[in-house]
């Protein structure tokens, strides 16, 4: 009788020790003052002791409210140089851009897609070289879908002028630009996935290479031409999750961690807290505002 009670007893008492030997991710964070000039050491002092802390700045691209993000409401802004030569210049070089273009390179795919004339948002040349276009969006373009993709083009056009222009397009820039005003380079001209579609003369198309696109033209004009140079398509809508800094883990102990902000602005620190024991596990969150001053 003695043994069963003891064995009771111990039963009782590992019974209790599980129940208080369960997961805890609860920390509390403090910053040693309340505002801060760029360039100051923020020190983030920390009381518990979560098995993980995963940290967010709150600067662009480590915001803890945009980690699970991956559609937005972005907007692609491109620019290009130009220059055009030889002959009657006029208006013969276009920018189109389709939201419906299949992304096969033929006449019969281009022909059967949307295309909207954009070329009055640009500048073109008009003979002087490295002519700049301005900045072009996109947004209002765009596709409703979030997977969507968008194109761009320059059409070449040439209809028994006296002498053929020679356009050639110097660079081109293309830059995903986040409802936060994050910019991203997509493309330049050597990586914007050019492809030509001839419309008419097959013997007078785009040549595309990594530093230039290039319709040379010719002296006599005795066909008609009228060709595409497109380029890849972009997924203007996707957005790359904003990301933390993995601080700790069940190996290690931390008690404090230091940071240094490089721009003036209101910043919202989190630590991501989580703990995972046989016992079950926990997910915990803390905040600080960080207030920092040019």
């Amino acid at each position: 009788m003695k043994i069963s009670m003891m064995f009771l007893m111990l039963a009782i008492l590992f019974a209790s020790c599980m129940k208080e030997d369960i997961a805890s991710a609860d920390m509390q964070v403090r910053a040693n003052a309340s505002s801060y000039k760029v360039g100051d050491t923020v020190v983030f002092r920390f009381e518990g002791a979560p098995d993980n802390i995963v940290f967010y700045s709150g600067e662009n691209g480590h915001n803890y409210a945009l980690k699970d993000r991956l559609y937005a409401d972005n907007d692609l802004q491109v620019d290009f140089k130009t220059l055009v030569q030889w002959g009657v210049i006029y208006d013969n070089l276009k920018l189109l851009v389709s939201s419906n273009f299949s992304g096969i390179y033929t006449k019969e795919e281009v022909d059967k897609a949307t295309w909207t004339d954009i070329s009055d948002k640009a500048v073109f040349s008009i003979g002087q070289d490295n002519t700049p276009s301005g900045i072009v969006s996109l947004k209002s373009y765009l596709s409703p879908v979030d997977t969507g993709s968008i194109y761009l083009a320059f059409r070449y056009t040439d209809f028994q002028k006296p002498q053929q222009n020679r356009w050639v397009i110097r660079s081109f820039n293309a830059v995903k630009v986040s409802p936060e005003g994050v910019q991203t380079n997509v493309a330049t001209i050597s990586n914007a996935g050019w492809n030509a579609v001839s419309f008419l003369n097959d013997s007078k198309v785009w040549t595309i290479s990594a530093t230039q696109l290039l319709m040379y033209g010719g002296v006599a004009a005795d066909t008609d031409n009228d060709d595409w140079v497109i380029t890849k398509g972009f997924k203007v809508k996707e957005s790359i999750a904003d990301k933390g800094i993995a601080l700790k883990n069940i190996s290690s102990h931390l008690r404090e961690y230091k940071y240094v902000y490089k721009t003036p602005g209101v910043y919202k620190a989190v630590f991501e807290t989580s703990s995972n024991w046989y016992s079950g596990s926990k997910e915990g969150y803390a905040e600080v505002t960080i207030n920092i001053q040019p």
